[in-house]
């Protein structure tokens, strides 16, 4: 197997164990390794990938953003989301666009089969997340409804983020914040954090 692969990962250890793996199942893949967002974006200007395990809490991180993005510098690229991020959280990358989800947690074995099965036939899903993304439920229609931008800020409030912390975060001014939270209280249907907050764990 002559694929080569980009490990977008800052936990190094996670990564040279990864390399590990795939070398002793693959020999001839090329395997490079990316500490940042930013360094991955590097690498995929120099060199061509079948496949990118992409962690989606790293250094220069654009979350669901980092997607499209991707695709835009090497649009037959095969993203598997690489994170021991819960499912649902999964979810949001792979309806912008990416191919698979593999957790931290997973077995060697769970590593190789991830890889050949998205290098086969273009995607991989694990089982118990197939029928997740088969359910259409309310909350997750509604949530999906949200942009880039809007999904940050509401994955913010949810963490109990306020408009200033969020304003610093995003490097946006408040009333711009509190433009995008009127924003995702209209298409979530909700009037307060507490109900923002009950959809937030129903994606988890």
């Amino acid at each position: 197997m002559n694929n080569r692969i980009l490990i977008a990962d800052d936990h190094l250890v996670v990564s040279i164990g990864i390399v590990s793996i795939l070398r002793s199942a693959y020999p001839n893949m090329v395997i490079d390794i990316a500490k940042s967002y930013p360094e991955a974006k590097n690498c995929l200007l120099a060199h061509k990938y079948d496949v990118i395990m992409l962690d989606i809490h790293m250094p220069g991180t654009q979350y669901t953003q980092m997607i499209p993005e991707i695709k835009e510098l090497q649009n037959d690229i095969k993203i598997l989301i690489f994170s021991s991020f819960d499912q649902n959280i999964a979810l949001q990358y792979i309806r912008k666009g990416a191919e698979g989800y593999l957790n931290k947690q997973c077995s060697e074995d769970d590593v190789k089969n991830a890889i050949n099965t998205i290098l086969e036939t273009g995607f991989y899903y694990p089982p118990e997340l197939i029928p997740i993304i088969m359910k259409g439920t309310k909350e997750t229609t509604e949530v999906k409804n949200l942009t880039t931008r809007e999904f940050e800020v509401f994955e913010l409030l949810a963490k109990g983020n306020g408009n200033l912390e969020i304003s610093s975060y995003l490097n946006v001014q408040v009333s711009t914040v509190s433009t995008f939270k009127k924003r995702i209280f209209e298409k979530l249907k909700i009037t307060n954090i507490a109900e923002l907050i009950e959809i937030y764990k129903c994606l988890h």
